[in-house]
């Protein structure tokens, strides 16, 4: 009994040196962002039945000679949400780990601190490659197509990201400009007009200005129209056409001979409409004419920002935006069985199984939760829970610590009584 007392308070003390290294750990790291808490369970040694007559009793039938640590277990609880000034700060509202290159190979976190190198890389604190799918629209620093979304590719070809400090939203000139307008009945000069791009970035004025014709062939209505195509200052004309608007006698459009126009070595398809989408000539009441053109604008890149989707979205100085690519989100089928590298990072084991991405019902890889920019996760221990845990664990320790003196005691004194 005196031996089996001994095993008792051996195994309790180291299972409690264990829990209470476990627990100090996680006190340590309670600031660190990313964090996850370890909980240790404990199991009886050798627990047998005891024989007994009352088997309703509420007392335990059972007798072990100690405890061991049956697993430490990480929480996946959610860890509070602490802002950051940074937009490339990175928090996951749910499920899902960010991957990382390594040095030793690919990790995981929750810990979202990431940035810029000096080398544009989009890196961790520690300088590590976040790991993600690239949009493929950008070019020796320029945008080459506008992305509404990144699709997330493979778990396997997932790779560094590294977005330019400058990139320049190329201009796309006005190829196409479009004029509605009432001129009504009466001999009045009327005006349409809209600003158009060039191939060299400028924005332009295009005016068309329409007169009825002096001379008149019934039963239809004949006016003239002149298009100017300006600099935005009035100073350089471009380019001067004339045509003739002919209409029916209710004021549709029948013909025009107005159809183009060069705005500073790019040439405008100009659309009048036809019968009564466009220009007509009819008696209702003259409105302020309505112009629809393409074309866009050139800029420079303003910054970076981060969607709820992870995409990377870089915006432009002429108000445009364009996803570049999307960081990834990674899942396990048992994310406590990932093996604990760092703090806060992990890497894939036998027991956690291989890194995947959740799929929604036409088999597209998705994020599978959300992320915020701005945000950082800290870490998921309750400092007043562990507290708590270690005044617990240090007295069964401290009781463990008793036993094994008892049992010496009662030892030296069996030894004593039997000399």
């Amino acid at each position: 009994m005196m031996i089996q007392a001994f095993y008792t308070g051996v195994s309790g003390i180291k299972s409690d040196q264990t829990a209470i290294d476990v627990t100090s750990d996680n006190i340590s790291n309670v600031n660190t962002v990313g964090f996850r808490q370890y909980n240790t369970e404990f199991s009886s040694i050798y627990n047998n039945m005891i024989n007994t007559d009352n088997l309703n009793s509420s007392v335990s039938n059972s007798v072990g000679i100690g405890t061991d640590i049956q697993v430490t277990g990480m929480s996946l609880a959610r860890g509070s949400l602490i802002d950051s000034e940074r937009s490339t700060d990175l928090a996951i509202t749910g499920d899902g780990w960010f991957g990382v290159q390594s040095d030793s190979g690919t990790i995981y976190t929750r810990d979202g601190n990431f940035g810029f190198d000096e080398n544009r890389n989009f890196v961790t604190a520690e300088g590590f490659h976040v790991l993600g799918t690239k949009g493929n629209n950008i070019k020796d620093g320029v945008l080459t197509s506008v992305l509404d979304e990144v699709k997330l590719g493979n778990v396997a070809t997932q790779e560094q990201l590294n977005f330019p400090k400058t990139l320049k939203y190329p201009p796309h000139p006005t190829e196409n400009a479009e004029f509605k307008l009432n001129l009504g009945l009466e001999d009045e000069l009327r005006t349409a007009g809209a600003s158009v791009i060039d191939s060299k970035n400028n924005k332009n004025s295009l005016k068309l200005e329409f007169k009825k014709s002096e001379i008149q062939t019934p039963p239809g209505v004949q006016w003239d129209v002149t298009a100017t195509t300006k600099n935005i200052d009035d100073e350089t004309v471009y380019d001067t056409k004339t045509g003739k608007l002919n209409f029916d006698s209710a004021g549709a459009l029948i013909s025009t001979t107005l159809t183009t126009i060069d705005n500073n070595g790019t040439t405008i398809n100009i659309n009048l409409g036809s019968g009564y989408d466009g220009i007509s000539a009819t008696s209702t009441t003259v409105v302020q004419a309505i112009s629809k053109v393409d074309g866009t604008i050139g800029g420079d890149l303003v910054g970076y920002e981060i969607s709820k989707n992870a995409e990377v979205i870089a915006t432009f100085t002429n108000g445009l935006q364009s996803s570049v690519g999307k960081i990834a989100v990674y899942h396990f089928q048992n994310d406590q069985g990932l093996e604990r590298v760092g703090g806060s990072s992990f890497k894939e084991s036998s027991n956690s199984g291989r890194p995947i991405f959740f799929q929604d019902n036409n088999g597209q890889n998705i994020l599978g939760t959300e992320v915020q920019s701005y945000k950082l996760e800290n870490s998921n221990v309750k400092i007043e829970v562990a507290l708590s845990e270690l005044i617990i664990l240090q007295r069964s320790f401290d009781s463990n610590s008793k036993i094994i003196s008892t049992a010496d005691q009662m030892l030296q004194k069996a030894i004593d009584m039997d000399a």
